[in-house]
């Protein structure tokens, strides 16, 4: 596991685990404001040796217990993500670089078609519950790498992703 050196940081994120047991309204503004703080922070990751993976994307695991899990993900040109929803609430911040968000609305189990898209440039932030529908794919069509800090309401050693459906694009 990479993990987040700074003790602040540490702290911070201790304590954003302790508020996912509450109400998940105050959670959601929590971890909102943990990604507020620690996205802006220049050099936040500089101490962390974060996986590549050309062409893809790559998980890199900061921070986790067994309430939150804490990504920082390196998305290089070309990453893309499959059409997916959430088990568990999702929290992204952009660090670097922009990320196309590309959100769905499910027609069936397993088909979903396009309702929206966005640019995601540095600071970006959104906080979702898997109440839904929250259907998106994150891809990084630029030709430079960017990196987001994800923060997921599961224990990364109880599932291997906050992904629960995939779901093919809907031809029309």
């Amino acid at each position: 596991m990479a993990e987040i050196q700074h003790a602040t940081d540490t702290r911070l994120l201790e304590r954003l685990s302790a508020a996912s047991r509450g109400d998940a309204s105050d959670y959601l503004a929590s971890a909102r404001a943990v990604l507020e703080r620690l996205v802006v922070r220049p050099g936040l990751l500089d101490d962390v040796d974060l996986v590549r993976k050309p062409g893809t994307y790559a998980r890199n695991l900061l921070f986790g217990d067994d309430e939150i899990s804490v990504w920082a993900m390196v998305w290089m040109p070309g990453a893309r993500t499959c059409i997916h929803d959430h088990h568990c609430s999702c929290c992204f911040g952009v660090l670097s670089g922009q990320i196309r968000e590309v959100r769905f609305r499910a027609i069936n189990e397993r088909q979903a078609v396009v309702t929206g898209e966005k640019l995601r440039q540095p600071g970006y932030i959104a906080c979702m519950l898997p109440s839904g529908p929250n259907i998106h794919q994150m891809i990084n069509d630029t030709d430079v790498e960017a990196i987001s800090l994800h923060i997921y309401g599961f224990d990364h050693r109880q599932h291997a992703s906050s992904i629960d459906h995939e779901y093919q694009l809907a031809a029309l």
